[in-house]
């Protein structure tokens, strides 16, 4: 007879019955602050919602700027062109990410540089930062992925040593802090994203953080098609004439990347509760580890000790298939998918065999000559640390997970002690 769900037998978990924490999260406040914006008229282009939102996440990260825009591809791009990277720089990044990561370098005109990844965070190793580091490169985006940190001490100290600037990629990052700095305030940009996955979202959008003035009037710039940016907020001590405005006048050469009014009145509201459920999820997250230590065949995520507070996107740990009696990881994850009612995936794709990272299917975008179409080609790049924590390790869950109960937790361990009880019945 059999015991596991996957082969029929009971679940430990019907979500049916007892479904997980919805997501997103919203009640009247959203509705109410929706209704006023539709009845304003002004439902775009640096209305009050927005203005109040870019205020008051910059207070949150701790950083003088946040401008909002589109989503967090753009701002990716975005930092990149207020950076002034283009043509002839190498930017180097994770080789295990979203794909956006790397496809904004090449949307500037930049060579992405991927780079392997410590294998018991999933982020930027950065030995390997140092060993990629040519006279054409010119930036670093280390990613802060699912709920770990990268070692922004290692990356802020090799980047001023070779001159080089840093954008966090913060999409899943929204409130977490390494020495007490929020992420997105140590580089020179941050860039989240409030996609709906996202623990802070508007179903789309995106916000770029900065401590300078300077990069804050250009990013600012160029999500508002070029216009200098209004109102006195970057108006201290500025020279009008400086930057990145071209003799030709007070405007540069940008699009429209603004977000409306209607998305920065939900993110008001989801940003007032994001501390408290940061803390949940952390407080479970924690809770969790201490009991994974216990069973064979799974480890934690390393969390930093200079990791002061945790936000999570999925709830990750890794998996080794010898203690399962040889179990591959995807009939693992199908397992506890079955076991639990709730979606388990494994990590990114690596960057070097991504499915939707295939820069050389727009030649006439990308080839902009014989050498550069060959430097952009993703399989160049060795990544055998992202390889197997993609194909053999990796087990990762919506953050949903983390804002039930402790009898919730409970039930994620019991799955996978059941699993691990029973891996015999899942042998071909």
């Amino acid at each position: 007879m059999a015991n596991l769900a996957i082969n029929g037998g009971s679940p430990i978990r019907n979500a049916k019955e007892n479904p997980w924490a919805a997501w997103p999260v919203w009640d009247e406040k959203e509705e109410k602050a929706l209704l006023e914006v539709l009845h304003s008229g002004v439902w775009s282009y640096n209305g009050p919602k927005e203005t109040e939102f870019n205020k008051l996440f910059a207070e949150f990260t701790g950083t003088k700027y946040a401008v909002s825009s589109v989503n967090g591809t753009v701002t990716l791009q975005l930092a990149l062109e207020a950076l002034g990277i283009g043509v002839g720089d190498e930017v180097i990044l994770p080789g295990i990410t979203w794909q956006a990561t790397a496809a904004t370098v090449i949307d500037v005109n930049a060579t992405p540089i991927l780079v392997d990844v410590c294998e018991d965070t999933w982020c930027i190793d950065p030995e390997e930062v140092r060993k990629a580091i040519t006279p054409r490169t010119k930036a670093i985006i280390p990613v802060h992925l699912y709920g770990s940190f990268a070692d922004m001490d290692a990356i802020m100290k090799i980047a001023e040593e070779h001159n080089l600037a840093v954008i966090e990629d913060c999409a899943h990052k929204h409130g977490g802090e390494w020495n007490g700095k929020k992420a997105g305030s140590i580089g020179d940009i941050g860039s989240f994203s409030f996609q709906l996955s996202k623990h802070l979202t508007a179903g789309e959008g995106g916000i770029m953080t900065t401590n300078s003035r300077e990069l804050a009037e250009k990013l600012d710039a160029l999500r508002n098609c070029g216009r200098r940016p209004e109102g006195d907020e970057y108006s201290e001590d500025v020279d009008k004439g400086a930057g990145q405005y071209s003799d030709e006048g007070n405007f540069i050469q940008s699009g429209n990347y603004r977000i409306t009014e209607f998305q920065a009145a939900i993110l008001i509201e989801g940003l007032k509760r994001l501390p408290a459920q940061n803390a949940v999820r952390d407080e479970n997250g924690i809770y969790i580890n201490s009991l994974l230590k216990d069973i064979p065949g799974v480890k934690p995520m390393r969390r930093d000790e200079r990791e002061t507070k945790e936000a999570y996107f999925n709830f990750a740990f890794r998996y080794n298939k010898d203690e399962f009696k040889g179990l591959p990881v995807q009939k693992f994850r199908e397992a506890l998918e079955a076991e639990l009612g709730i979606s388990v995936d494994g990590s990114y794709e690596p960057l070097n065999n991504a499915s939707l990272y295939v820069p050389l299917t727009k030649p006439a975008r990308h080839k902009l000559n014989d050498e550069y179409w060959k430097n952009i080609d993703p399989k160049r790049f060795s990544l055998p640390v992202c390889e197997k924590i993609y194909n053999e390790e990796s087990i990762c869950m919506h953050h949903k997970v983390l804002m039930g109960t402790k009898d919730d937790m409970d039930m994620i361990i019991e799955a996978i002690k059941k699993i691990y009880d029973n891996a015999e019945e899942l042998k071909d």
